[in-house]
């Protein structure tokens, strides 16, 4: 029997050679980045290092903030309608204009609501001249009951005179002294005045009747009055709502009713124009809810101060303080609403304007700070190109806190005087070689260099 032939031997020529491939190009590539790092660090063609922007780790004071996108709000925003049915005379504003309090927006047509009051005051003077008449005949029902009480008193005396005489006159006949003519002229008399007091009594009755009725006329009277006078009141109540007044000061939207409009008292869809109140103004934004016991501590302390930064205006934000914390963390999005307060008097906040909000807090003294742009990224973390006094540059991981602005504050790893690598850094390697070039303006960056 011939050799017997194996059939895998042919396939370890090809998996050889391709474990082969993959070590030469691995050596050639591990050779390729060795000689990167060799030309890095030798600097460029032609002597001298890598050019970068350099920046010295300074330390200062810096303000510890919470940055947050803020929408703008009116104060307090009204409505202005009519109270009354009528229509529309003369406005008295421009649209967008600014008002004060008092001032006079509308005028309806007062002929209806003058000749409404004048017809109202015509019934209460008609009724305040009934009044008189009652009260005058009341006056008169009293004289008269004070007059028959008097002639009551004078005919009972008389009487009590006369009923004296007949008993004297009846003993007088007895014994014979007088004739029956003068006692029955005496006994006449007493009679006819028992008749007189009477009627004099009959009369204090009706006097105290007419005494009742009377005062019965003039309450009624007297209550008519009250009644027309409420009606008077009204009337001019409703003329004075004819003229529509700005309740307070603030800046008008658009003409929602022109010269000739008819206006419905308190209709749901008659609006005039709304006013809002924009000085001072509101800036609402949001925070992170984990913010809330800082905002609490630095509140309580006292005032915090905020910045409403509109679009392109980063030199000169509008300046404010913080007057209102939410009493609830919203928990769709866990963060915290906050209303910061602004004077507004140049009128550059506008009500529904979104700008950045900045808070500051309190400031850290003694902070390192570093331009942001120093800072690189690695999978182990941030870092930066440390210079060394021999213009070699060295990685060092650092710890950022926060940035402020276009600067970075530094927990750990960097110290104040450091010079670290601003821009720049594409190019650089551990250990290779810089050359330290200004950066646009260069006043600045000599600065930063030191």
């Amino acid at each position: 029997m011939g050799p017997t032939m194996n059939p895998s031997a042919p396939r370890r020529r090809p998996a050889a050679a391709a474990c082969t491939g993959i070590l030469l190009g691995g050596l050639a590539l591990l050779a390729s980045c060795s000689e990167r790092t060799a030309r890095a660090k030798a600097g460029p063609p032609g002597g001298g290092g890598v050019p970068v922007t350099a920046a010295t780790v300074a330390q200062r004071e810096v303000p510890v903030q919470l940055r947050a996108i803020g929408n703008v709000q009116a104060i307090s925003t009204v409505t202005i309608k009519s109270q009354v049915d009528g229509q529309v005379l003369r406005v008295h504003f421009e649209e967008g204009q600014s008002v004060r309090k008092g001032d006079v927006l509308f005028t309806l047509d007062l002929a209806p609501f003058e000749a409404t009051l004048r017809q109202a005051e015509a019934v209460l003077a008609r009724d305040t001249a009934q009044l008189l008449q009652a009260e005058a005949a009341l006056s008169q029902s009293e004289a008269g009951a004070l007059q028959a009480e008097a002639n009551v008193a004078r005919d009972v005396a008389q009487l009590e005179n006369a009923k004296v005489q007949e008993r004297r006159y009846k003993g007088l006949i007895d014994d014979g002294a007088i004739s029956s003519e003068q006692y029955d002229t005496v006994h006449t008399t007493a009679l006819a005045l028992e008749a007189t007091v009477q009627a004099d009594k009959a009369a204090v009755a009706n006097a105290k009747a007419a005494i009742q009725a009377a005062q019965a006329t003039v309450a009624n009277a007297k209550a008519s009055i009250k009644a027309d006078q409420a009606v008077v009141d009204n009337a001019r109540i409703q003329l004075g709502y004819a003229t529509i007044r700005a309740p307070m000061e603030g800046r008008t939207g658009n003409l929602l009713v022109h010269p000739g409009s008819a206006v419905k008292a308190r209709d749901d869809q008659g609006a005039m124009v709304v006013i809002n109140q924009i000085q001072p103004i509101y800036v609402a934004f949001a925070v992170p809810e984990r913010n809330l016991g800082d905002i609490k501590k630095y509140l309580a302390e006292g005032s915090v101060k905020v910045e409403a930064i509109p679009p392109r205006q980063e030199a000169d934000p509008a300046r404010g303080e913080l007057t209102f914390v939410n009493n609830t963390v919203d928990a769709s999005t866990g963060t915290i609403q906050l209303k910061a307060s602004f004077g507004n008097a140049d009128n550059r906040l506008w009500p529904g304007q979104f700008l950045n909000v900045v808070l500051t807090l309190t400031t850290e003294p003694n902070a390192v700070v570093i331009p942001s742009q120093a800072i690189q990224t690695a999978q182990q973390g941030p870092y930066v190109f440390v210079i060394k006094p021999d213009l070699t540059v060295e990685t060092r991981a650092v710890e950022v806190g926060r940035t402020v602005g276009a600067d970075a504050v530094i927990q750990k790893g960097l110290a104040a005087g450091e010079r670290v690598v601003a821009s720049g850094q594409v190019r650089l390697v551990p250990g290779a070689r810089v050359e330290i070039r200004p950066s646009p303006p260069a006043a600045a960056a000599e600065g930063k260099a030191g």
